[in-house]
């Protein structure tokens, strides 16, 4: 008999306040997966419980909410009790006698609903869905966070190491795992937390926590050593395996952080974010070296003290690439495995594998879970719409020879991806030998700052020739250097900093059209490579559908619109464009 699991992480309560999901399982098997946000259209989704995700995935088997025999919520709140003291002293520390009563009111009733009604909210809001409701059953943060490191890593044994700002009690959490079990080994408790110091670095640089510190890392390669701001933050904090960041982070959120380094620097926050002089650089470039020093250190003593080469890592500080990197050219690492879906939005994964032995949960080879579109309804949505489109005969040799001659491609293909990348399914793709390219692509498309670089997607087998060390590399979730002689053919997707990139490596089996489209273009310009972006305007989320598509397709600097089978063109003109012409159907 099938059964049934649902897993969903919520972002109202006691179960954090970013990035929903939602996870349907058949048989222990993940086979739909998607984020609120694609629906709320509201990037992260913050305080939102995920009712459109839930539904999804009900849809995707036709099933009501009295089917599943299981749900799983990836927090156990009674686990809060464990910094209670933390909360109570945050909460005496508010300004003013109102404000202080309040906060002192709010954190006593959470503590007490976190106690003895964990799950109260989310089942009175699961009851929309239909009763009587299965069982709810809560599992720890970290160690969703873990099982979705390591379970799908292949790895017999392993090292797992899960970072994040907070989870419950949590905010660092060293695992052993093997293909029996996983074992909690050390614990950074909250507000000991490298998450929250980094969105504190992200904040007094004018971004967002939890939105802004890839933003951070992509800015600190164009920063250079300064004795000054090293010698500050090091007075500050204490880094490397025994690391202390509680200066910093001793108060929940980043305005005490972010207060203590205005002090310590002389200088206020950043007030323009995307113009930064060469001190903020400077600033961003030591954070990252500080973190990057401090996880690499916890990683290679726990590799010595377990006796096992293989690391697994999950939580938000993991979507940190070059960090990821770090990790894996460690002399005493033999191999890494990243959740691509590494911060909360994956949680829903962990909660399901971790009712599993990791050794009966297969290896983790795609990320394409979400929605698909058949292709009579996309056509009816155009002809509905008077769009123009055309079916070419050939459509990925068609849009390879335009990608080829520097047009900017949407293309929208077949389950969308789970987590923060895109990797061709929802996608915006260019030609990533020239500046020219990602210079428009920001500019003119994605409407963002000039600096920020952008990624490619490779053949598989190109990744040994193109990258120093290069390995499959299916999720976009590690940095690479570029092989110098690569270099001149990669241009649009070098950091132009430091040379290096993110890839996303393919093979025929994981996206066969995206495949085929690739090996197009390199059977056009000698070059395996495109650059790949996700398929959304700045600030927004992923594109989900093919109305989505086609908003974003006509408000951005977009060239070509390819929906599964169909190609839409702003100019339809046949001046300067191949020999193979589209017959337009309207």
């Amino acid at each position: 008999m099938t059964t049934y699991l649902l897993a969903f992480k919520p972002a109202i309560g006691l179960y954090g306040q970013h990035d929903p999901s939602a996870v349907l399982f058949e048989d222990g098997t993940p086979v739909f997966a998607v984020e609120e946000e694609r629906y709320t259209r509201d990037k992260h989704a913050p305080e939102t419980f995920p009712e459109h995700a839930i539904q999804a995935c009900l849809d995707h088997r036709d099933l009501d909410l009295t089917d599943l025999d299981r749900i799983l919520l990836p927090y156990e709140p009674q686990r809060r009790s464990e910094i209670a003291t933390h909360y109570l002293t945050d909460a005496i520390r508010a300004p003013g006698l109102s404000r202080k009563l309040s906060a002192l009111e709010q954190t006593l009733t959470t503590q007490l609903r976190s106690r003895f009604v964990p799950t109260q909210q989310i089942e009175n809001r699961l009851e929309s869905f239909g009763t009587p409701l299965p069982p709810v059953e809560t599992i720890p943060h970290h160690r969703c966070h873990a099982a979705s490191a390591f379970h799908p890593s292949g790895f017999d044994e392993g090292v797992v190491l899960t970072v994040d700002a907070k989870g419950e009690s949590d905010s660092t959490v060293i695992w052993y795992a093997d293909g029996e079990r996983l074992e909690r080994v050390y614990t950074y408790e909250h507000p000991n937390s490298l998450g929250l110091f980094f969105a504190i670095i992200t904040e007094y640089l004018g971004y967002h926590m939890f939105n802004g510190e890839g933003k951070v890392m992509g800015l600190a390669p164009y920063g250079e050593e300064n004795l000054e701001i090293e010698r500050t933050l090091r007075d500050l904090i204490d880094t490397g395996a025994d690391y202390d960041v509680t200066a910093l982070t001793k108060r929940w959120g980043t305005g005490h952080g972010v207060e203590t380094l205005e002090d310590a620097f002389g200088r206020g926050r950043t007030e323009t974010p995307g113009e930064f002089d060469q001190w903020e650089k400077d600033l961003a470039y030591t954070a990252q070296k500080l973190l990057e020093e401090t996880v690499v250190d916890i990683a290679e003593t726990a590799v010595d003290q377990l006796g096992t080469g293989n690391v697994a890592l999950a939580g938000g500080v993991a979507l940190n690439c070059k960090l990821n990197k770090c990790v894996r050219e460690s002399p005493a690492v033999d191999d890494t495995f990243v959740q691509p879906v590494a911060h909360d939005a994956g949680l829903a994964l962990g909660a399901g594998w971790s009712q599993q032995r990791p050794s009966d949960v297969d290896r983790q080879t795609t990320a394409y879970l979400g929605p698909e579109y058949e292709t009579d309804e996309i056509r009816s949505t155009l002809e509905t719409n008077k769009i123009p489109y055309a079916e070419p005969d050939d459509l990925k040799r068609y849009v390879a020879q335009r990608l080829a001659d520097g047009d900017l491609v949407g293309w929208f293909q077949g389950r969308m991806e789970l987590g923060p990348r895109a990797l061709g399914a929802r996608s915006i793709l260019a030609d990533p030998r020239s500046i020219e390219s990602r210079d428009r692509v920001n500019r003119f498309v994605k409407h963002r700052e000039e600096w920020r670089p952008f990624a490619p997607s490779m053949l598989e087998e190109a990744a040994a020739e193109y990258l120093v060390d290069g390995q499959p590399a299916p999720f976009m979730i590690d940095a690479y250097d570029v092989s110098p002689e690569k270099q001149d053919d990669l241009g649009a997707v070098l950091h132009p900093a430091d040379d290096s990139t993110r890839p996303q490596t393919v093979r025929e089996d994981q996206h066969p059209r995206y495949h085929r489209l690739i090996s197009e273009f390199a059977d056009i310009t000698g070059v395996p490579v495109v650059l790949n972006t996700s398929f959304n305007d700045h600030a927004e989320p992923i594109v989900r559908t093919p109305t989505q598509a086609i908003k974003d397709f006509y408000g951005m600097g977009l060239d070509v619109l390819v929906l599964e089978d169909f190609v839409v063109e702003k100019d339809v003109s046949t001046e300067n464009r191949p020999d193979e012409r589209l017959a337009v159907t309207s």
